[in-house]
């Protein structure tokens, strides 16, 4: 949990705020590019593709008042297999053709032993922080575990799109879709009470 005892003052601000949608970037947003079963992130812009539906779910939800926080965890970078610079030019083009309020980096791999690599909670918690959000009220979208653990790291309700990934499968998932378009309503109905809505 991002809130212990003992936390600071933006912290217990941000578990009194409104609700998010947090959204993981590879396979929610963007298709992954897929090798042995595993999916991997596009190397460029020019490769980014969005997948079906992407841009009418970002909508309902922006309609809805829920900022949306894209949380990315891009090891390839610390890996040198991929330039930040690569990762920068997608990200610029999902926050300006989604409309998201946000967009936060991992940029290391596990030997780093980071607090922001997912399934540490520590993107969420940041963003969280930053923006004056409930994670507690929020929702986490994501297609691997890494995703879900990190929405329970973070007491996130946890929204999974299964792919059948030949990965481990999540111990923590409070919901099941096919995409992110599949979960609008179910997302919708679960932050209704807290959102904000803006005409």
């Amino acid at each position: 949990m991002c809130v212990p005892a003992g936390s600071s003052a933006s912290e217990r601000t941000a578990a009194k705020g409104e609700p998010a949608v947090f959204l993981d970037r590879d396979g929610v947003l963007t298709r992954a590019v897929m090798v042995d079963g595993k999916p991997y992130p596009a190397k460029s812009l020019e490769e980014a593709v969005l997948l079906p539906g992407v841009e009418a779910a970002c909508r309902a939800l922006r309609e809805a008042g829920l900022p949306l926080i894209c949380v990315t965890n891009q090891p390839d970078i610390s890996r040198g297999t991929l330039s930040s610079h690569a990762v920068a030019r997608i990200n610029s083009w999902l926050l300006e053709t989604l409309g998201l309020t946000d967009i936060r980096t991992c940029p290391h791999d596990d030997r780093d032993d980071c607090e922001c690599r997912k399934p540490r909670p520590g993107l969420l918690c940041a963003a969280a922080a930053d923006h004056g959000l409930n994670l507690s009220a929020s929702v986490m979208v994501g297609d691997r575990w890494r995703d879900m653990m990190a929405a329970h790291n973070a007491g996130c309700i946890g929204v999974f799109i299964d792919y059948g990934y030949d990965e481990p499968q999540p111990a923590h998932v409070h919901y099941r879709f096919p995409s992110l378009r599949a979960a609008i309503p179910t997302i919708l109905r679960l932050t209704a009470h807290r959102s904000v809505r803006h005409s």
